[in-house]
């Protein structure tokens, strides 16, 4: 199919933050397009929050949004489907209900975590969403003392494939709920990595801070030991063992099982290549934004939340340019924000080309973070 102004269609793989950002700017850029949303489920989960969930400060129920309201007001069509291979460089999809076809294509499907290390499944994985986050919590619910060990590794070959800034909310929120429940001296706290320097890609002084952090909350570390893999109850890494009574491990991403099937192509960590424009390289018309792709610039950029919305406007700015016949103007803006929050307090870290901005944990970052979520979500609900 080539690129046409009369009514194309434009379709979008996933509904997550980039996917929803992208079919918003689409809407705006080509009011008579056909947009398609294409993904298993009609729903937003919120995931920045589900640190909250084993607090009891957020129910499941409060983190999902069914987007059928927001999906009519923008005159979007929901494609119930998961994508098994891309080809036509994007042209044609292939899914559960069949295969579809486009004018143009936004990937924004996410990406997929490395499960290979020995005994993972012996490792509750948090940001793979609500069911395992419960599970954690009812388990750190029922134990009357021990370890928890938490940990982050990542991707070799795709340094921006990583979830580091989560897990260090969950270290830290699990330790302020222990201390509210006036049971924190009943457990071991140990937060384990392969790096020397823990969390470097949000700032040069973040590792020193966060450290810092830990050890006037009592919590031990190994760091710059290679993990080798989990027991039962037992961390393993290079130099030495540990146990552990609840193990929280965030492995790190690569693209999704589908690329296998399509003629997309990849970087060494197994994302889809894109340009600074978000074009998949060689292939016009189709743009991706997300954790399913792999962007150039610095090697700190974040592809989620706020760093995904921004790509997927991008992506969408571009590919109505293109429909238009028009060169790419749009370029990626490289920016890292987050609050990482310990239940009671928030640190606010803002990275760009320029430098870091870091704040001492304050208590009304706490409630910022609080006030952002509702804000968001309320444009779907």
């Amino acid at each position: 199919m080539t690129a046409t102004t009369n009514s194309p269609t434009l379709q979008i793989i996933g509904s997550g933050f980039a996917a929803l950002t992208a079919a918003k700017n689409l809407r705006k850029h080509q009011p008579q397009a056909r947009i398609q949303l294409i993904s298993p489920r009609d729903e937003l989960v919120y995931y920045p929050s589900l640190i909250w969930l084993p607090a009891g400060l957020r129910k499941p129920a409060d983190l999902v949004v069914k987007l059928s309201r927001f999906l009519a007001r923008h005159n979007i069509e929901w494609v119930e489907a998961s994508v098994t291979g891309v080809s036509a460089k994007g042209r044609s999809i292939q899914t559960s209900a069949g295969e579809l076809h486009n004018d143009g294509l936004i990937i924004a499907s996410g990406g997929r975590f490395i499960k290979k290390l020995p005994g993972i499944e012996h490792a509750f994985t948090p940001c793979e969403g609500i069911d395992p986050v419960m599970a954690l919590s009812d388990k750190l619910a029922q134990l009357d003392g021990g370890t928890i060990a938490i940990g982050f590794g990542g991707n070799p070959n795709e340094p921006s494939a990583m979830r580091g800034g989560p897990m260090f909310e969950f270290l830290f929120g699990i330790d302020t709920l222990l201390r509210r429940q006036g049971r924190r001296d009943k457990f071991k706290l140990v937060f384990f990595n392969p790096a020397a320097e823990p969390g470097k890609r949000l700032g040069e002084k973040v590792p020193q801070k966060m450290l810092a952090m830990m050890a006037e909350r009592g919590i031990d570390t190994k760091l710059g030991q290679k993990i080798m893999g989990f027991g039962s109850k037992q961390v393993q890494l290079a130099n030495e063992s540990f146990s552990a009574d609840l193990i929280l491990f965030m492995p790190g991403m690569t693209g999704p099982a589908w690329l296998a099937s399509s003629d997309l192509p990849l970087s060494p960590g197994g994302m889809i290549q894109a340009d600074e424009f978000t074009q998949v390289v060689d292939c016009p018309g189709t743009y991706v934004a997300g954790d399913s792709g792999s962007f150039p610039g610095p090697e700190w950029q974040p592809k989620q939340a706020h760093a995904a919305d921004i790509q997927a406007k991008t992506a969408a700015t571009n590919l109505s340019l293109y429909l238009k016949q028009q060169p790419a103007q749009a370029k990626i803006k490289h920016e890292l924000i987050c609050i990482v929050d310990t239940l009671d307090k928030g640190m606010l870290i803002k990275r760009t080309d320029k430098g870091t901005l870091m704040l001492p944990p304050l208590r009304i970052m706490h409630y910022a973070k609080r006030i952002f979520e509702g804000l968001y979500l309320r444009q779907y609900r």
